[in-house]
C-alpha cells in the first residue's frame, strides 16, 4: 500500500479540497472532515486509471517544495492518504478467524445482501483506507 500526500484546504464554511502535488489535475472535495477518505480514495482511483504509475514522495520533500510551502502558508495543511491500487483480479485465500465472529460476519453479510468474501473484502478496504 502506498500513500500520497493531499494538501487539504478550506475556504471559510465551503467544502474541503483537496489537490495531490504528486500527481497532477488530481483533485477532489468533500462536505465534511469524515468524507476526506473516502472522495480521496475515489479521486485517486479515477487518475490512475488513465495515468501512469507514480511513486509518491516523501513527505520531507513535499515539504521542501515551493509549491507545498505555499498552499501551507494559505492555510492549507498535509494528510496522507492510503491507496490500495484497483485490481479487479480474485486471489482464493486460507484464513483462520474464531467461530463466533465468523457466524457474526456470515449474518451481517447476508442482511446486506453480500458475501462472505465481499464483506471481509469491503471490511478491510474500511479498516485500511478510512473509506
Amino acid at each position: 500500500m502506498r500513500y500520497f500526500t493531499a494538501i487539504v484546504h478550506q475556504d471559510g464554511e465551503s467544502a474541503f479540497g483537496l489537490t495531490f502535488p504528486d500527481l497532477p489535475g488530481c483533485f477532489a472535495a468533500a462536505d465534511n472532515w469524515n468524507a476526506i477518505p473516502a472522495a480521496a480514495t475515489e479521486a485517486l482511483d479515477l487518475w490512475f486509471e488513465d495515468m501512469p504509475h507514480v511513486e509518491p514522495s516523501s513527505l520531507d520533500t513535499l515539504r521542501e517544495s515551493n509549491a507545498v510551502r505555499e498552499e501551507m502558508a494559505a492555510g492549507g495543511i498535509l494528510l496522507p492518504i492510503p491507496y490500495i491500487p484497483a485490481d479487479t483480479a480474485v486471489e482464493r485465500v486460507n484464513i483462520t478467524i474464531e467461530r463466533g465472529l465468523l457466524r457474526a460476519i456470515d449474518e451481517t453479510a447476508k442482511s446486506r445482501g453480500m458475501t462472505r468474501s465481499s464483506f471481509l473484502a469491503s471490511a478491510a478496504r474500511h479498516e485500511l483506507t478510512g473509506a
